[in-house]
């Protein structure tokens, strides 16, 4: 079942990978901004880093630092990658990781085309990271977490290659209360990243059981109807889904709120639910314990 549901995972993100969404159009900015990135930030990277699948921006509170080794799970066109790039500068390294092929090869056009030197990207699912223990200063995600099925085997993870006193910033969906039944057992919403969310006590707990310490979760308080404003835009998007098999492609899509694309799918789910009842946009973060006393666990702990 777990391998069915990354399939389908992959096969959406690819699909969104492969179309025309990029930040030139209003309603992925749009998105983008809701959720905390500012305009000098999505004017300073590659347009096409951008597709409007953000939840938060865990690069404004990783508080990162020249030199280090961040890492950023769920690197999808690279958008975190490369605002990290520029500030752990050259000295530094910005590690993207995506189990969707299309994903990687656009976030790789992308660093060609913005001259990234201090930037790499591996394939990998998040629960299997390809780095060595210990070999990381602070781990990033942005709306991705919650599409782990195995989120125990993440979290240990993330533990395992931070160095001693490395952080978590993430930025991630978690749950209030049980979702409605039709939205916990939708596709649509597990790929949209609501339904594959925890509970937040559950999300506190399970990074606790990882071994971190100072874990700390915090709601942004944004609203997750931004995710409707892709929809809303003029210009051509995501490829159209076969309502009968929703991993079959069938051809382009034009942004019509068309019912078969991830944006779209999503969308017609904020329209019948109000997801913000019952879920919710976090900034999540933790420690991992050991020397490093400069390490940052919250949004202003960091001297």
């Amino acid at each position: 079942m777990a391998n069915d549901v990354m399939d389908s995972v992959r096969t959406k993100y690819g699909a969104v990978a492969e179309s025309a969404l990029t930040n030139e159009d209003a309603g992925v900015q749009a998105v983008a901004e809701a959720f905390g990135y500012t305009s000098e930030e999505l004017r300073s990277i590659p347009a096409g880093a951008n597709m409007g699948l953000s939840c938060g921006n865990p690069t404004a509170t990783a508080h990162l630092r020249p030199g280090e080794v961040v890492v950023d799970l769920g690197s999808g066109g690279g958008l975190d990658v490369f605002l990290a790039a520029r500030m752990v500068g050259p000295e530094g390294r910005a590690i993207g990781i995506d189990m969707t092929p299309a994903m990687l090869d656009r976030a790789r056009a992308n660093a060609v085309a913005g001259g990234y030197t201090n930037v790499e990207f591996y394939e990998s699912t998040i629960d299997r990271i390809p780095l060595e223990d210990g070999s990381v200063d602070c781990v990033i995600s942005n709306c991705v977490l919650n599409l782990a099925p195995d989120k125990p085997a993440v979290f240990r993870e993330i533990f395992r290659v931070l160095k001693p006193g490395g952080r978590v910033a993430v930025s991630d969906i978690a749950l209030r209360q049980e979702l409605p039944a039709e939205v916990a057992q939708s596709m649509a919403a597990y790929v949209g990243c609501i339904a594959g969310a925890i509970l937040l006590e559950d999300y506190r707990e399970g990074l606790r059981a990882a071994g971190f310490e100072h874990v700390e979760i915090v709601d942004s308080g944004s609203d997750l109807n931004a995710y409707a404003k892709v929809e809303n835009q003029a210009g051509c998007c995501s490829p159209v889904m076969d309502a009968g098999n929703p991993l079959q492609v069938v051809g382009e899509g034009c942004c019509s709120e068309a019912p078969g694309t991830l944006h779209g799918e999503l969308a017609e789910l904020l329209a019948q639910h109000d997801i913000n009842a019952a879920a919710a946009s976090v900034k999540v973060f933790a420690v991992k314990p050991g020397v490093a006393a400069k390490a940052c666990c919250g949004p202003g702990c960091c001297s």
